[in-house]
């Protein structure tokens, strides 16, 4: 997708961070974008910045982890622009709770936002942009915890790897329908990843507090909320995946901070190859 002005992009968790670097900067290149976020004031406010430097943007407020709301959402994606060429799953909360700590709930909100908002985003913005046969791009934010897991946050980490899983083989199924797919794999952004709790749906609302990790896991937070702080500029991460976009990239990164350690774990798993080189399986 070389030229990407005059076309069409979706992007969940438009309001703020990451989702807003990647609208700013396909707005930038002429793209059409439809913002959708579940914060409505955030998300007006995003829209009317965008529009004062004459993009043509709007938005579309909804729960992404609700098929019914994203469904909606695309029905008013379709009204206003008439196609869609570019589905930016971007919508991301923080999950929670160690071993021994997490909640059903959690579990449920987690997954739900970071990995089915990404499959029904799939499920229904997929046929959309195979419907004018001109092609596109299905970019998902993932994050570096989808390629090694720390261990201190396993419902994020799970999220998170089904994504990279999910974008790795579509992307060989979607390819002979013209549309690429790309998996984001950022580092430390400067976004409200470590706030997610202030968007705890009301249907979910008591089971899930809106308070920091406490104990052992307090410690390791605040670290993560300092590197948060003084991160890599959302911006900058849209102008990565505006060019991720127009040379159909798989992989996206933000930085190299993590390469060694995935180094790390790609040699573990060669390791467990090399232990059991030249026996012969039992059948």
């Amino acid at each position: 997708m070389k030229d990407l002005s005059g076309q069409t992009a979706f992007v969940t968790g438009a309001a703020s961070g990451i989702g807003l670097g990647i609208a700013t900067a396909l707005s930038q290149a002429g793209v059409k974008v439809m913002l959708c976020d579940i914060e409505e004031e955030a998300l007006a406010k995003a829209v009317a910045d965008l529009k004062r430097t004459n993009a043509d943007v709007d938005g579309v407020r909804a729960d992404v982890s609700l098929k019914a709301e994203l469904r909606t959402a695309a029905d008013a994606t379709i009204a206003r622009y008439g196609k869609v060429h570019m589905l930016i799953n971007n919508a991301g909360v923080g999950g929670g709770g160690g071993y021994g700590e997490w909640t059903e709930a959690i579990w449920n909100w987690t997954l739900g936002v970071n990995l089915m908002s990404v499959i029904w985003g799939i499920e229904i913005f997929g046929p959309l942009i195979e419907s004018h046969g001109e092609g596109g791009q299905i970019v998902s934010t993932a994050s570096i915890a989808g390629l090694i897991s720390g261990g201190a946050n396993p419902t994020y980490d799970v999220s998170k790897y089904g994504v990279v899983a999910l974008s790795e083989g579509l992307r060989q199924a979607l390819a002979p329908r013209a549309i690429g797919v790309s998996v984001l794999c950022p580092g430390f952004v400067r976004t409200q990843i470590t706030s997610s709790r202030r968007n705890v749906p009301q249907r979910l609302a008591g089971a899930i507090e809106n308070r920091p990790p406490q104990g052992s896991n307090a410690e390791r937070f605040k670290l993560i909320q300092e590197r948060i702080a003084t991160g890599i500029d959302p911006l900058y991460v849209g102008e990565l995946v505006r060019e991720a976009i127009e040379n159909d990239w798989p992989y996206i990164f933000t930085d190299t901070e993590f390469e060694p350690f995935v180094d790390g774990r790609f040699a573990a798993i060669k390791q467990g190859f090399e232990r059991i080189r030249g026996r012969q399986p039992r059948r």
